[in-house]
């Protein structure tokens, strides 16, 4: 082979070595999988909740966090494990909406980390709808010895000591990399950090230390599905870059059975109604639609199939479709859109043309949106088969054009990732037209000045730049705006202007890499001193080695500036890291500096605990503020005040500073004009929607959709995926 991409997962931390956790003695503590597959209607116990010990319904659950991660006490896992917080809302969630009754569901952390696209909403959504969060860490889990119940004792944030009963608890386990890889890892000659995750640098996170060999996933450090899969995509894509000159030499064109012509023969439809476990199941009398679907004209057979989408029920409808000589498909499952492909290669591979389908979504038209009355939605799903089935009746096989593709690609926005973009394509041989509205390239990276690994920035920023202007692939269009996209995939034709110049521009895909801003605060009085700044204006003074950061006696940090609002109800993900590499930059260049940061939650997710940790070391103290109780900065006869509440201390506080640094939130560039001409939606946020969006959250007390793609009990591992 010419490239190796290393995805060998990760394996769930054994919470067994903990005694105090009591998780070998006790049946009803129980980990994170453990309680996903009591969930799953592949599960134990067929979806249904109850605890191990008794099979009773459980009133009360709390969940436990950070067990094996952020923890150098018990495990030498001290980093963040990133999914933990969130597949325990998650499940949270879901308890809740499995539970008939009152289920008091309660999550203990230290600092909720959701900071992924979507998920403070629905971590907000949660609280609403009763889920307690505590923020408390608990040492030990002990039992009522006439009962099978729990005893958690914690201290609550005002001090006080409290005990509460359990009928469950569920431990949220960590990631960590199975001993096993590390020694692939060894005999392939790669590098792993001290906790096996991949050894990479933040510009290549892909690439490892022998060059050719690429890995993804949890590999290169904990992350969800999401982060997953577009690490996945990338880690393809530079693979495929060095093996550009031999593409297609050793192409096998797939096989299909010869197609039966079916024109002449009555229809013999087939029914296959999905269950999908709670997503339709939960909703829908899905056995009555199976009844009801046999009693419909030309319906010579009808099945009904826990999930219609896995390998072995489509490899059985393939035998099935053969076996009973039908000539006609219905599928009553969830969208199309994401399914139709993979059902119509079921067809094909049945010897079937593959329009001899028909889909009846009974998820999104149905149990989604009717979740509160399961007798109409079953009354619909009904009438969505029985419509299926009659048009089914009437198709006809159609036979597929192929249409020449343009092989050359638009890269909207010259920043990061924009470059990268036109970089990865341009050295797999395909012409490249690059779009920057303003008069140069780089973004928002111009304004950075190093990672947090502490990378230099502006340095490689350079080298981008210049790798981009020489390579021929590339063709540079800056001070240029898309005015209109026409055309298909494979086909399209933009209209660019430039300073008043028009030209069209043939193009087969687009890449949309438009970025986002910082934003203006419009508090903190921030803009009426020029000691208030944001954190890239913090960033420029290092940049241009300000002689006056060294003179600084005191500093301080607001976090979550225009973040985690109502109006704006997002984590804008770097910003803590952003803000402790700063605050570590200050302390270098004086150490006996004061630095405070002021902050709602610490989200340094994955290995970036690690600068969390550095900072406390080297005495930057962290004061939490809560959003009814945000900082105030008072201006007095020159004076830099803030006055903020220590919970610690438990009283009011105020901190005379040199200097303020906002962490302000990142705006997505919402152009409307330009997500229309290519036909992406946008967000409530602004930011653009993935085409399968494994995370479609819903406000609690709705059906939780899953990954359409996979099993139950699979798609319920990663939180709101």
């Amino acid at each position: 082979v010419g490239s190796i991409v290393l995805a060998p997962g990760f394996e769930a931390f054994d919470p067994s070595r903990f005694d105090t956790y009591a998780y070998t003695s006790l049946p009803n503590v129980v980990t994170s999988l453990e309680f996903e597959r009591i969930l799953s209607a592949t599960g134990p116990f067929s979806g249904h909740l109850v605890r191990p010990s008794d099979h009773k319904e459980p009133k009360k659950i709390g969940w436990l966090q950070c067990v094996g991660s952020r923890d150098i006490n018990k495990c030498d896992h001290q980093y963040c494990s990133s999914v933990c917080c969130m597949y325990a809302v998650k499940e949270a969630v879901i308890s809740k909406e499995h539970a008939d009754y009152d289920l008091d569901a309660a999550i203990f952390y230290m600092d909720m980390r959701t900071q992924g696209k979507d998920f403070d909403r629905y971590c907000e959504n949660a609280g609403r709808q009763g889920i307690r969060f505590i923020r408390s860490r608990i040492h030990s889990i002990t039992h009522d010895s006439s009962s099978e119940d729990l005893l958690i004792r914690y201290v609550a944030e005002d001090g006080s000591a409290t005990e509460e009963v359990f009928d469950m608890a569920v431990l949220s386990t960590g990631l960590q990399i199975d001993p096993g890889v590390q020694q692939l890892s060894k005999r392939l000659g790669i590098e792993l950090d001290a906790y096996r995750f991949v050894q990479a640098d933040s510009f290549h996170p892909v690439a490892t230390s022998r060059p050719g060999i690429f890995a993804c996933g949890a590999f290169t450090g904990p992350k969800d599905i999401p982060q997953s899969v577009v690490e996945a995509s990338a880690a393809a894509c530079a693979a495929t870059e060095k093996l550009a000159p031999a593409r297609h030499t050793c192409t096998a064109v797939a096989e299909s059975p010869p197609e039966r012509d079916v024109r002449r023969e009555k229809p013999r439809i087939g029914v296959f109604v999905c269950n999908c476990g709670i997503n339709i199941g939960g909703v829908v009398d899905v056995p009555a639609v199976a009844e009801y679907a046999k009693t419909l004209p030309d319906v010579v057979y009808v099945e009904e199939n826990l999930f219609t989408c896995s390998q072995d029920t489509q490899d059985k409808i393939t035998a099935v479709i053969r076996e009973n000589g039908l000539n006609r498909i219905v599928i009553a499952a969830c969208t199309p859109r994401t399914h139709e492909a993979l059902f119509q290669e079921t067809l094909i591979n049945a010897g079937l043309n593959p329009y001899l389908l028909e889909m009846a979504n009974i998820r999104n038209h149905d149990s989604w949106v009717h979740a509160n009355n399961p007798d109409a939605a079953s009354r619909k799903a009904k009438d969505l088969v029985r419509m299926a089935v009659a048009k089914s009746s009437l198709l006809n096989p159609l036979q597929q054009t192929e249409l020449p593709i343009n092989h050359s690609a638009l890269v909207v926005g010259g920043g990061i990732a924009g470059m990268t973009a036109a970089l990865a394509l341009a050295r797999q041989g395909y012409a490249v037209h690059l779009v920057e509205k303003s008069d140069h390239l780089g973004g928002n990276a111009r304004q950075l000045h190093q990672t947090y690994r502490g990378e230099d920035i502006p340095a490689f920023l350079n080298r981008q730049i210049e790798t981009v202007k020489s390579n021929d692939h590339i063709h540079i269009h800056l001070e240029t705006r898309i005015e209109n996209v026409e055309g298909f995939v494979g086909n399209f034709e933009a209209t660019l202007s430039n300073n008043g110049s028009k030209e069209k521009l043939d193009f087969g895909v687009a890449v949309m890499a438009t970025g986002a801003a910082p934003l203006k605060p419009d508090e903190y009085h921030y803009g009426d001193d020029p000691r208030i700044l944001s954190s890239l204006e913090l960033d420029k003074k290092f940049i241009d080695q300000d002689p006056d950061l060294k003179k600084l006696k005191t500093a301080v940090f607001i976090q979550c500036v225009g973040s985690r609002e109502p109006h704006r109800p997002y984590c804008s993900r770097v910003c803590c890291t952003h803000s402790i590499d700063n605050a570590l930059q200050l302390k270098k260049l004086n150490p006996d500096m004061n630095i405070i940061i002021l902050y709602r939650d610490i989200r340094t997710y994955g290995e970036r605990e690690y600068l969390y940790k550095e900072a406390r070391a080297a005495g930057v103290i962290f004061m939490r503020f809560s959003p009814d109780s945000k900082p105030e900065v008072v201006l007095n006869d020159g004076k830099i005040l803030v006055n903020t509440h220590d919970p610690i201390l438990g009283r009011d506080v105020q901190i005379e500073t040199d200097l303020l640094s906002l962490a302000t939130a990142i705006i997505p560039n919402r152009d409307e004009q330009l997500a229309n001409f290519f036909k992406v939606p946008l967000n409530d946020d602004g930011f653009f929607v993935e085409r399968h969006a494994f995370g479609i959250l819903v406000s609690p007390g709705e059906p939780t959709p899953m990954a359409t793609h996979l099993p139950l009990e699979l798609a319920e591992v990663e939180p709101g995926h």
